[in-house]
């Protein structure tokens, strides 16, 4: 069965909430564990043999940034990756219309289409079997679906299901009230009839309804159809899965994938403690170019970047460091991105509040709430540093957002220094 993969990147307008750190790399290459964040969809596709192709659709403008990356993926995983630009925004559905002959191309028996926003343990193999017994000779469609809090499901699409032969019987994306705990994943398994409904739909959108600008969407025009169709089922994913829609949730997703690195056994990714080495608590991952004096403390859940400088008694926990940052001696980092080519001072603090669900229920996603609370002030959430940020000595930086190429010398708290 050949399936040919597709992964939804989106475009400049989206990914405003991963400011300042959107500002200087397109939101879907921010590395999470070392890799950039849809290199993790890249490497679970890499392991399905079904899978010769993957495109990336969105309307970024095609920079080096993006041309590497594709490079990249092309040698590491030995199999093709393409991104295709579309020429305005045209919505998760519009571009699967506009690039419908591309996706098409070869006759994939499958689409498996995945919003590139999203962390989890991708079981793709686990879905293909389902659409295997369940939607292959039938023209049959999968998505993949969790569980939330009912007062957290209504920030996400949500479905009810069948639960005889998990037949989807009705969607609505993100609904004023409480429909039902099952929420949409962001992955699908479409059959390429898919297109067809696809075209009918913006055909009739765009003829009749006047809405020729207006981008359509996989979740609110294309899921509604299909559910009650008798042909649309929902793979329950039973492993860790959430969004990244802010850079709070990249430090949560920077945790699972580090995680996921132990429990696959794949022991060269993660730091390990030995002589002339910092000490390491947890899961760690450090980029071979980074510079480590012994005596630092690192862990758990930190990723640190290449060319990387750590000077002697730093402590760094649930942090990611980016390339060529440097973090001169004794000082402290908690719970904080650290952007490219910043600097913080000997005996500085700097630290953030930990965006984690709550871990009392076991349902519970994270919040992408407003960065500001109804008084207008700055919610407490992770410290973040843009680029060429200069901290001077003996400092303190708590749950701030400071933009590029900035000098601090005054301590700040709940601020966002401009």
């Amino acid at each position: 069965m050949l399936i040919k993969a597709v992964i939804l990147i989106g475009g400049p307008q989206k990914g405003t909430r991963f400011r300042p750190l959107s500002l200087e790399l397109p939101k879907p290459l921010f590395p999470v564990a070392g890799l950039p964040m849809i290199e993790h969809h890249v490497a679970a596709c890499a392991t399905i043999p079904e899978i010769k192709e993957v495109l990336l659709i969105g309307f970024y403008q095609k920079n080096q940034y993006l041309s590497q990356f594709i490079e990249d993926m092309k040698r590491k995983y030995n199999m093709v990756v393409r991104y295709l630009q579309e020429f305005c925004p045209m919505g998760t559905a519009g571009g699967i219309y506009h690039f419908r002959d591309q996706i098409t191309l070869c006759d994939p028996e499958a689409l498996l289409v995945c919003n590139s926003d999203v962390c989890c343990d991708f079981p793709f193999n686990e879905m293909i079997e389902n659409y295997r017994n369940t939607c292959l000779n039938t023209g049959g469609h999968l998505i993949l679906g969790t569980e939330a809090s009912p007062k957290q499901a209504c920030n996400y699409g949500c479905l009810v299901e069948n639960k005889d032969n998990h037949e989807v019987l009705h969607y609505v994306e993100k609904p004023e009230t409480f429909i039902s705990d099952i929420i949409n994943c962001g992955i699908y398994l479409f059959s390429p009839s898919i297109i067809d409904l696809i075209a009918k739909i913006v055909k009739n959108r765009h003829q009749n309804l006047g809405l020729s600008e207006e981008p359509t969407q996989l979740e609110r025009h294309i899921l509604t159809q299909l559910a009650s169709s008798g042909k649309f089922f929902v793979h329950k994913n039973k492993g860790f899965w959430s969004q990244i829609k802010t850079s709070g949730n990249a430090i949560y997703a920077n945790r699972h994938y580090l995680t996921k690195y132990r429990l696959d056994k794949n022991a060269s990714s993660l730091a390990k403690n030995g002589e002339g080495k910092p000490e390491i608590f947890g899961d760690v991952y450090i980029h071979p170019t980074a510079s480590i004096d012994s005596s630092a403390v690192i862990g758990p859940n930190v990723a640190i970047g290449s060319g990387v400088t750590i000077g002697p008694g730093v402590r760094i926990r649930e942090t990611i460091l980016l390339d060529k940052a440097e973090l001169k001696e004794h000082c402290c980092v908690m719970n904080s991105i650290v952007g490219w080519n910043c600097s913080i001072g000997r005996w500085s603090r700097v630290e953030g509040t930990p965006a984690d669900p709550n871990p009392n229920d076991p349902f519970a996603r994270l919040d992408s709430d407003s960065m500001f609370d109804e008084d207008g002030r700055l919610t407490p959430s992770i410290t973040i540093l843009g680029r060429n940020v200069n901290i001077s000595p003996e400092l303190v930086i708590r749950n701030a957002i400071v933009l590029p190429h900035k000098e601090i010398t005054g301590s700040f708290q709940n601020a966002i220094i401009l």
